[in-house]
């Protein structure tokens, strides 16, 4: 059971403005929920409420529950804080980083993209609703959509469904390929087999690995790994695909570079690019691969 000790510095804070100052990675309204169903308590076991003042000195004791642990062991939002490629009225899109998850999921639930970008839009103290429009695999990097607000979201939506968003992709194979094509074969996506096609160009290439540019044209989950994987070229660090995974490596290698489409609401062009991230170019200069595309 953890335990949070009073100190002089925090002076005559609520009891709620203690646990916000300790946990700060914690959204109020669950530090709030602790404290109504009586889960905070003193060091002589009664509950606390959140409007009771702090005496230094004192123990609050707080339950053994998982999520407040993640809680405990993640920074403050200040120390993690979105990098944001484009923002409008209706449209967000920010950069995920490799290992966040995009939405809530098992051992992902204190921390994730979603999350992250729902306590800044909570933080600025603007009231709507925000979700991202499309996602990326856990191990990938790139830019996310999100819709601010739920005509935008359907709309964005619209977007998605009609194939009328560019999505480019770098990605390292194993072993060499030549010139462009397009990869068409079937993948599993819901539980049942689904034709998949992607358009790839070389970028560069050796004997051990092939620097690949590619494009969507479905875009079914795990599509540009799966079919890689069955055509014989799995991508570096996919463990799950078969991939060679190099120490130095220590990720998925595959990163959205180039995220672009018509904005619903003003008719511009939007179109986000990233390149590489910098683990990723040390890596293709490792095996003597040029990734300055």
């Amino acid at each position: 059971m953890p335990d949070l000790t009073v100190t002089a510095d925090d002076g005559a804070l609520t009891i709620l403005e203690f646990l916000e100052r300790r946990i700060p990675a914690a959204p109020r309204s669950y530090l709030r929920q602790l404290l109504k169903s009586g889960k905070v308590t003193a060091a002589a076991g009664h509950p606390l409420s959140e409007r009771e003042t702090v005496t230094a000195g004192a123990i609050l004791r707080l339950p053994s529950s998982r999520h407040l642990l993640e809680y405990l062991a993640l920074p403050a939002r200040s120390e993690r804080e979105l990098e944001i490629l484009f923002e409008s009225r209706e449209i967000l899109i920010v950069n995920k980083g490799a290992g966040l998850a995009v939405h809530a999921a098992p051992g992902h639930e204190a921390d994730n993209l979603t999350r992250r970008v729902t306590d800044m839009i909570r933080d600025r103290g603007e009231r709507f609703r925000i979700a991202p429009i499309h996602r990326l695999d856990l191990e990938t990097s790139g830019p996310v959509l999100f819709g601010k607000g739920k005509k935008a979201c359907g709309e964005l939506g619209k977007l998605f469904m009609a194939g009328a968003v560019e999505k480019l992709y770098l990605a390292l194979a194993a072993g060499r390929m030549e010139g462009a094509a397009i990869l068409e074969s079937a993948v599993f996506a819901k539980g049942k087999e689904k034709e998949a096609q992607t358009r790839f160009r070389v970028l560069a290439a050796n004997a051990a690995a092939t620097l690949l540019e590619l494009v969507l044209v479905t875009g079914r989950r795990h599509q540009i790994r799966a079919q890689l994987a069955g055509a014989g070229h799995p991508l570096f660090g996919d463990h799950r695909y078969g991939g060679p995974c190099p120490p130095p490596l220590g990720r998925l290698f595959l990163h959205c570079r180039k995220l672009a489409f018509t904005d619903p609401f003003s008719g511009t062009p939007v179109a986000v690019e990233l390149p590489l991230p910098e683990e990723l170019a040390r890596f293709c200069q490792v095996l003597n691969l040029a990734a300055g595309h």
